[in-house]
C-alpha cells in the first residue's frame, strides 16, 4: 500500500504544472532518449526566431552541456592547453566556477568531445585524450580522476593523434575519446577501447574500478546506452567495423553490438555483423525486445532483436537492415512508434527522414531542407532541431510527411580550427556545429564552433 501511495504521489508530480522545469543532467537528457518531460513549449516564434537570453564564448568542439539546479556544465577546451570543466549560471550564462586540467594535444577535426553527467553532488567527464574526473559541484575539487585509455595499455597520442594508415592495435583513436559517461546505481560506465579493456565500471564515489570487459575489437565513438530487455536492464555498447581509410594495415573485420550486464559487466549476447567504420550514435532502445542501431556514412541502420534462448542465454537476431535510414553524429529519436534522425553523411544528403519501426522510410527532406549532423530532442509532442549548420527548427513529428512550424538561424560559421586542417574542413564543411542540445526551464542550450546560447522555447 506504501508503495502505491509513493507511486501515486510521483505520478501526481509528474503530471501537474503547464511548464514543469527539469533538469538535463546527461548526455540525451534524463532519460537518455533525447526526451524532455517539460511542457508549454512555444508553437511559434516571433519573426526574428525565439529570444535568444545569453551568449558565452567557448572553444572550439562538439561538446553538449547539462543542466541541475540551475546550473550548467561543459567540458570545454583548449588544445595547447588541456581540458576545462565550467560552470554557469543558467539564469544569465555567468561562469561560476571551473577545473581546469593538462591535456594538450590536436586531432583532426579539433576540440571538446564529450557531455559529462551530473548525479548528487558530483559532475563526472571524460575528455578527449581519456581523463576521466569526478568533481564536487560543492567544493569544485576532483575527488578522483583516471585515464579511460593508458590505465588499459592505450599508447599515449603522440603530435597530431591518430592519424591515417597503418596503425597497429593499441593506437590512439583517429578522432580521439568520445565517451558521454552513463551513471549507473553505484557505478559509473563507459568505454576504453584499449588493448586490456572494452566497456568499464566504476564505483562512482571512489574511481575504484568494479569491472571490465575484453577488448570488444575496433575503435568506436558511441557512448553506452541502456536498453530493457525482457523488462531488466542491459548496457548495449556498439564497436566499429574496421575503418579502410584510417586502419589500412589491420584485418578488415565487422564490427559488433553488445548486451552487458550493468552490475557485472558479464556480455549476454553479441551481434557480429554491424558494417559502419566510424560508429557514433548509441543504440536506441526501440521496446519489444528490439535494439536499433544507427550509423553514417552510407551504411544505415539495423533492428535486432534480442532473445532468452531455451538454455537461458541470450541471442541478437537481425530483423532488417536498411541503407536509406541513418545518422552519423546521433542516435534516433523515437515517438509515437516512428524513428526521426537526420541522415546526412559525406556521399548523401537525405537530410530528416521518417521511418516506421518496421524499417518503412516514409519520407525524406532531401536537402530541402538539408539536415546533417545537428541535434534533434522532443518536447511536449515537438521536435527541436538543428541542421547541422546555422538554422534551429521546430518540427511537428509526424509520418505523413514534414511539418516544420517554425526556424529561425541562431548560429554561426567559424572558429572549427579547420584553416589549419584542409581535409577536415573539405568533409565537414565551414560550420560543423554538431554538438547535442539539452533544455532546462524552458531555455534551449544550443552551441556552435565559438559561442554557447540560451534561446528560450517555452512559456
Amino acid at each position: 500500500m506504501k508503495a502505491n501511495m509513493v507511486l501515486a504521489a510521483v505520478v501526481v508530480m509528474m503530471t501537474t504544472g503547464s511548464s514543469m522545469a527539469a533538469d538535463w543532467p546527461q548526455y540525451l537528457g534524463p532519460a537518455r532518449n533525447s526526451t524532455s518531460p517539460e511542457k508549454g513549449l512555444l508553437r511559434s516564434w516571433p519573426e526574428k526566431g525565439p529570444e535568444v537570453l545569453w551568449t558565452v564564448a567557448v572553444g572550439i568542439g562538439y561538446g553538449g552541456p547539462v543542466v541541475k539546479d540551475g546550473r550548467v556544465y561543459l567540458l570545454d577546451r583548449d588544445d595547447k592547453v588541456g581540458d576545462n570543466l565550467r560552470c554557469l549560471d543558467l539564469s544569465n550564462g555567468k561562469e561560476l566556477w571551473n577545473v581546469a586540467y593538462d591535456a594538450p594535444g590536436r586531432v583532426m577535426f579539433p576540440g571538446s568531445r564529450s557531455v559529462p553527467i551530473l548525479d548528487g553532488n558530483h559532475v563526472y567527464s571524460c575528455g578527449p585524450y581519456g581523463d576521466l574526473y569526478c568533481i564536487d559541484i560543492n567544493t569544485h575539487k576532483p575527488v578522483w580522476n583516471k585515464n579511460v585509455w593508458t590505465d588499459f595499455g592505450g599508447r599515449p597520442a603522440r603530435g597530431s593523434a591518430g592519424g591515417f594508415g597503418s596503425r597497429g592495435p593499441g593506437s590512439f583513436p583517429i578522432w580521439a575519446i568520445t565517451q558521454c559517461p552513463l551513471v549507473y546505481g553505484d557505478l559509473l560506465i563507459l568505454a576504453s577501447q584499449a588493448p586490456q579493456a572494452g566497456v568499464v565500471a566504476y564505483e562512482k564515489r571512489t574511481g575504484s574500478l568494479k569491472w571490465k570487459t575484453p577488448n570488444l575489437g575496433n575503435e568506436s565513438y558511441a557512448s553506452p546506452s541502456v536498453v530493457k530487455i525482457d523488462g531488466k536492464d542491459q548496457v548495449a555498447m556498439v564497436i566499429s567495423s574496421t575503418n579502410p581509410i584510417g586502419n589500412r594495415g589491420l584485418p578488415q573485420t565487422l564490427g559488433n553490438v553488445v548486451g552487458i550486464e550493468p552490475l557485472t559487466g558479464e556480455i549476454l549476447w553479441k551481434y557480429d555483423q554491424w558494417r559502419c567504420h566510424i560508429s557514433v550514435p548509441s543504440a536506441v532502445d526501440a521496446g519489444d525486445n528490439k535494439v536499433l542501431v544507427a550509423g553514417g556514412y552510407e551504411l544505415g541502420a539495423t533492428m535486432l532483436k534480442v532473445e532468452r534462448k531455451a538454455d537461458g542465454s541470450y541471442g541478437a537476431t537481425e530483423l532488417f537492415t536498411t541503407e536509406e535510414f541513418g545518422d552519423q553524429t546521433k542516435p534516433p529519436v523515437l515517438q509515437n512508434g516512428y524513428f526521426y534522425a537526420q541522415y546526412g553523411t559525406n556521399g548523401r544528403r537525405d537530410g530528416l527522414v521518417c521511418m516506421s519501426r518496421d524499417g518503412k522510410i516514409l519520407w525524406k527532406t532531401g536537402r530541402s531542407p538539408d539536415f546533417n549532423k545537428g541535434s534533434m530532442i522532443l518536447v511536449d509532442g515537438l521536435l527541436l532541431a538543428t541542421d547541422g549548420r546555422k538554422t534551429l527548427y521546430l518540427i511537428e513529428p509526424d509520418p505523413s510527411g514534414f511539418k516544420a512550424l517554425a526556424s529561425a538561424e541562431v548560429l554561426g560559421e567559424g572558429g572549427t580550427g579547420s584553416e589549419n586542417d584542409p581535409l577536415a574542413s573539405k568533409v565537414g564543411g565551414s560550420t560543423q556545429n554538431w554538438a547535442p542540445l539539452a533544455l532546462s526551464e524552458g531555455k534551449l542550450l544550443i552551441r556552435d564552433q565559438s559561442r554557447l546560447k540560451c534561446v528560450r522555447v517555452a512559456e
